[in-house]
């Protein structure tokens, strides 16, 4: 990136106007002619008219009070142009001083580099440190100002800024990969656990969006809103995919047997929820990269119980089985009935809305319940592929 292109907006918060002219003579690309400059000064800004061209200004604001400059860093954010920089006056009567200015700059935008300008005795530099803290946010320079110390201030820190900024890019870039890399490589390790059974489908994907409308509606409304935030959800949508991981463990005579299992042989079945529970609470014990794994074993382990109590492998009941795991039942059974099984068929959504709906606080907790109901519309659009293959299916049938 060309120097020009870079981030060069400073705000300068000070009650006197003099101050702020006397920042556009040092910082706006051509000194005012009536500065006092001494050799150095000379050399910096240049004695040929040529040189004071190439001088790359910075792009200065003006607020005279502290308020005022916080609305500024406010509305600077908001618009996608954010200050560098800013030089705050440590004075500024009859409002906020260049303290509290700061604290409250800071308490909403605490990544803004800032510069304290004194030429007052309010506070020693110690008290500055004490008040602000030891950061590397912070600068402080005494008026009357050294003209080159205040332009390489500002050099600096618009290069800190835009350095800083590439670098927050370039990790964001490369977390988002990581992060790619890895629901990619979870979802494909889900993926082939249910490639045993050739009639899953497109259940893996379906559970995903299923539970994320769910878990989205529970958000919005009911009891459950103070359970439900955005890492919830992200941890959801990663773990699902992972529920029945575990029927890796069952033997093919009993994971596709085309009919009603004996009781010896459901007893066998009922063991993926643990099988998957317990590798995946290994796997989840082993790292601190992955929350949504202590979430997938939860729900692996008890995505079979019921809401009355009647399910496995514990017999939880109510709300002693983990919201992540009432939530995926119910997305699990609902795409089990909207889907065809070598055990069964597929039936048609009303009767699975029917069904789902009599099951309330049954196999289902009510709540969750309510929200399938509140956002069926949404479920439904999911389902519409499998809806119309059925439809045409009957149709050849008839």
């Amino acid at each position: 990136m060309k120097s020009n292109d870079k981030n060069r907006r400073i705000l300068i918060i000070d009650d006197n106007e003099a101050i702020h002219e006397d920042f556009k003579a040092i910082l706006g690309g051509k000194p005012d002619t009536d500065l006092d400059l001494d050799d150095d000064e000379s050399i910096l800004f240049g004695e040929s008219e040529q040189a004071l061209a190439e001088m790359v200004p910075f792009e200065l604001d003006s607020a005279f009070q502290g308020q005022e400059g916080l609305e500024m860093v406010r509305r600077a954010v908001q618009e996608g142009r954010p200050y560098s920089m800013a030089f705050v006056d440590i004075r500024m009567p009859p409002g906020w001083d260049g303290i509290e200015t700061i604290q409250r700059i800071w308490k909403e935008f605490p990544s803004l580099q800032v510069i304290i300008c004194t030429a007052h005795s309010d506070y020693s530099w110690k008290d500055m440190i004490d008040k602000l803290g030891q950061t590397d946010r912070l600068l402080i320079v005494k008026k009357p100002f050294e003209n080159i110390e205040v332009r390489q201030m500002a050099c600096s820190l618009c290069e800190k800024w835009h350095l800083l900024t590439e670098f927050d890019k370039l990790l964001k870039d490369k977390t988002r990969q990581i992060t790619e890399t890895r629901d990619i490589t979870v979802f494909s390790l889900a993926k082939l656990a249910e490639s045993r059974d050739p009639e899953i489908g497109e259940h893996l994907e379906h559970i995903q969006q299923y539970s994320q409308i769910l878990a989205d509606q529970l958000g919005k409304e009911g009891p459950y809103t103070d359970q439900i935030n955005e890492k919830f959800k992200e941890d959801l949508f990663r773990s699902s995919p992972l529920h029945d991981i575990g029927k890796v463990g069952i033997p093919d005579a009993i994971l596709l047997k085309p009919g009603n299992l004996t009781e010896s042989e459901f007893k066998i079945m009922e063991q993926h929820t643990v099988i998957g529970a317990e590798s995946l609470a290994h796997a989840a014990s082993v790292t601190n990269a992955g929350s949504f794994l202590v979430m997938a074993a939860e729900i692996s382990h008890y995505h079979h119980e019921r809401f009355d109590g009647s399910g496995y492998p514990e017999g939880l009941k109510g709300t002693q089985i983990p919201l992540s795991a009432r939530i995926l039942a119910l997305a699990d059974v609902y795409d089990a009935l909207m889907s065809k099984r070598v055990y069964k068929p597929a039936f048609m959504p009303e009767i699975v809305k029917k069904m789902i709906i009599e099951e309330s606080g049954k196999h289902f907790d009510p709540v969750i319940v309510e929200a399938f109901e509140a956002r069926y519309e949404d479920i439904i659009k999911v389902s519409k592929k499998d809806i119309q293959n059925l439809e045409t299916t009957e149709e050849m049938n008839v």
